[in-house]
């Protein structure tokens, strides 16, 4: 692959006219990937990796460049690829959900998902979980705990935030009767309130399991509970597919749908995989909704929303997932590798908890079992370790403790096996750099878990502020001063 700059000259310059909130994964030391092939991507010396990062992929360069060559206009054109391609999508989607709106970034849809919204009942405020993201523009930002807490805005009168639903790290846990009931009931009591002020909620927004927040997964009966009282108040439901879409939990096409069939959201968005890294989203509603959209008067077009190439490139995603059985091979590698990581919690002490379904799975560092405290600087330790030997990872959740494991889903069970061996190499050295006890010296007895959606697992984190419960060791400068925060000294694996 012929390169433009060096490495050293690319770096250089994108620190001169990148803008410096631009981050790079492993800042540190960036990769420069200049290829990519299905599950593998490539640095600028040939050297593979393998990609456990990377949810946006499918091969479908081709139907782009065919369509290129023929047209791509203005999709206010009329054309036969936007409406097959609608037709396609809603066929994926319960049968009251068959208005589509294109757009071209995860972003732009969700900021259009809250104007559906507001026009429907004329309703302004909006409920968030805590730790959620949504998008960067500024209409979600607002809306976008996971931004707004670390930076210097205030968070906005019409917004309100529930309690993230999370079972393993919230304020309701595993040993709790009926957490799905009690996180709930917050939401409802989040909507008397703001009745009780002369407010009326517009909408509660989540993704279907929540990324940023650390790979959680709401239990059984939460989204259901959650709907009936936000219609109760006039307001809708957005599911946020953005990151989750696209058959990524194996048994199901969308990541509500393992909620079951009792609950269907009033409005969905969605991207990434959408278009495989081809800038590509959608919003689909119900006709009443799309309808009261309309009425206001304004016309909504967006230029390349839906364009000939865009949905000649969706259409082959769409052909992919389903000649390939993706979907299939996100079930049977997900099982696979979840099965694999719980053997390895029974090993280390580190892992505090695998949670996920599909290939959605989060791994949860923690340095305390009991307390659950979470190992923040080992696992930006483990993300690192395993670039070095040639796997990609990222760490995120409140605490940035929870590894992400969202690989393109072509991924194998060989490539599934090679992670987790690797994986298991480094928490073997650190364990053994920091001291921690051995399996046989703490109690095996796991905590029974809370029911979940179907085939899902467990789940985690709490809040920007950590739980009580979990007697954090003191912090100087926002970094821990216990013996675990000295890894960068004593650690040379």
């Amino acid at each position: 692959m012929c390169e433009l700059y060096s490495k050293p000259d690319t770096l250089a310059l994108r620190r001169k006219h990148i803008g410096p909130s631009c981050k790079v994964f492993f800042a540190a030391d960036p990769i420069k990937i200049v290829r990519a092939q299905r599950q593998y991507m490539f640095d600028e010396t040939g050297e593979q990796y393998l990609d456990c990062i990377n949810n946006v992929a499918h091969d479908v360069v081709k139907a782009a460049l065919k369509q290129m060559e023929l047209l791509n206009t203005n999709s206010r054109f009329l054309h036969d690829n936007i409406v097959e391609y609608a037709r396609r999508l809603a066929a994926t989607l319960p049968e009251k959900l068959s208005v589509c709106y294109f757009t071209n970034s995860g972003s732009e849809a969700n900021d259009l998902a809250l104007r559906l919204a507001r026009q429907f009942r004329g309703h302004q405020d909006v409920i968030t979980l805590d730790h959620a993201y949504h998008g960067h523009l500024s209409s979600l930002i607002e809306i976008s705990p996971y931004k707004f807490r670390k930076g210097k805005d205030v968070k906005k009168a019409f917004v309100h935030v529930a309690p993230t639903p999370d079972t393993y790290r919230g304020k309701y846990r595993e040993d709790h009767a009926d957490p799905a009931s009690a996180y709930a009931e917050e939401v409802k009591e989040i909507i008397e309130e703001a009745h009780n002020s002369g407010r009326k909620i517009a909408a509660f927004i989540a993704e279907s399991m929540q990324s940023c927040g650390g790979q959680i997964i709401p239990p059984a009966g939460y989204f259901q509970k959650v709907a009936e009282y936000v219609h109760r108040a006039g307001g809708v439901f957005i599911a946020d597919e953005v990151q989750v879409g696209f058959g990524r939990v194996g048994k199901h096409f969308w990541s509500f749908q393992m909620h079951g069939e009792d609950f269907v959201p009033d409005i969905v968005t969605m991207g990434k995989p959408m278009g495989n890294g081809h800038p590509m989203a959608c919003v689909v509603t119900t006709k009443e909704i799309a309808e009261a959209f309309s009425s206001s008067g304004m016309e909504y077009f967006n230029t390349y929303g839906g364009n000939p190439v865009s949905s000649a490139v969706g259409l082959a995603v769409l052909n992919i997932i389903e000649n390939e059985d993706l979907q299939g091979n996100a079930t049977r590698v997900g099982d696979y590798l979840t099965e694999l990581l719980n053997k390895q919690k029974a090993k280390h002490t580190l892992i505090g908890d695998i949670r996920g379904i599909g290939l959605f799975i989060g791994i949860d560092l923690v340095k305390d079992r009991q307390k659950r405290t979470p190992a923040t600087d080992e696992a930006q330790h483990v993300i690192y370790k395993m670039k070095e030997k040639r796997v990609l990872l990222s760490a995120d959740g409140p605490h940035r403790n929870v590894l992400k494991i969202k690989p393109p889903m072509c991924f194998t069970e060989e490539d599934a096996k090679f992670m987790v061996d690797k994986l298991d190499e480094i928490l073997t050295v650190l364990e053994e750099a920091i001291g921690v006890q051995s399996e046989s010296m703490i109690s095996e007895d796991a905590p029974c878990r809370a029911k979940l959606p179907n085939e899902a697992h467990s789940e985690q984190l709490g809040d920007g502020t950590l739980d009580p419960r979990e007697n954090p060791s003191p912090k100087r400068n926002g970094l821990c001063t216990d013996k675990h925060s000295l890894l960068s000294k004593r650690l040379k694996t």
